[in-house]
């Protein structure tokens, strides 16, 4: 029981950091500089080895069955967070950006479902490589940098990002049955394409 709640603790910790980097994002009017930002939420995700779901999914291909029990307690962890960041952030004096927060969520929410899965696809494969490359690069340099050009390349090109979108969801008081239904497509999306790139990298680059 321990095991799963210290799951859901380190996924908590990672959905305030992607949190606070949703934070920067909108709180900060050029897109370039904001999505920079915004990538030391999954800097630090890395190097304090907290549980974010984008980040673990696609290392189900290497792991056991019970592996998909760290996943799920791990996203549940990364809903908490987000949740928590989003709703006390209402209670400050920012409502400029709860505004930018609720026009970015009508954007997603006017979305059909298959454009949602394919962008949601797309960023599970940036996502992948670039918590991939941060642990078996042993450049320093390398490691961060994908790091940042990752995050940047997903939030420039508009690609749906699951546990991010929780915190925009949440700070905009948005929440419905479609909210939840979108949530679950961009979840499988992530994890589509985490799971297609790290398929050819276990099976191709050794």
């Amino acid at each position: 029981m321990k095991k799963y709640l210290d799951f859901i603790i380190k996924g908590f910790y990672a959905g305030v950091l992607i949190s606070m980097g949703g934070i920067a994002y909108l709180a900060i009017p050029d897109k370039i500089v904001g999505s920079f930002i915004f990538s030391l939420g999954l800097l630090t995700v890395c190097l304090y080895s907290f549980n974010l779901y984008t980040g673990k999914v696609g290392y189900l291909l290497v792991n056991k069955p019970s592996y998909l029990l760290e996943l799920l307690f791990s996203l549940i962890g990364n809903f908490l967070g987000t949740f928590v960041v989003g709703r006390v952030m209402c209670l400050t004096r920012f409502k400029a950006y709860i505004d930018t927060a609720k026009s970015i969520v009508k954007i997603k929410l006017s979305d059909n479902l298959l454009s949602i899965f394919i962008l949601a696809v797309f960023c599970g494969i940036i996502m992948y490589l670039a918590v991939n490359n941060y642990k078996k690069n042993k450049d320093v340099l390398s490691k961060y940098i994908t790091i940042f050009m990752g995050v940047m390349a997903f939030i420039l090109c508009g690609f749906e990002h699951c546990v991010a979108n929780m915190f925009y969801f949440s700070i905009a008081g948005v929440y419905s049955f479609k909210v939840f239904y979108y949530l679950l497509i961009m979840i499988l999306g992530n994890s589509v394409g985490s799971l297609i790139i790290a398929w050819y990298d276990n099976h191709y680059n050794k």
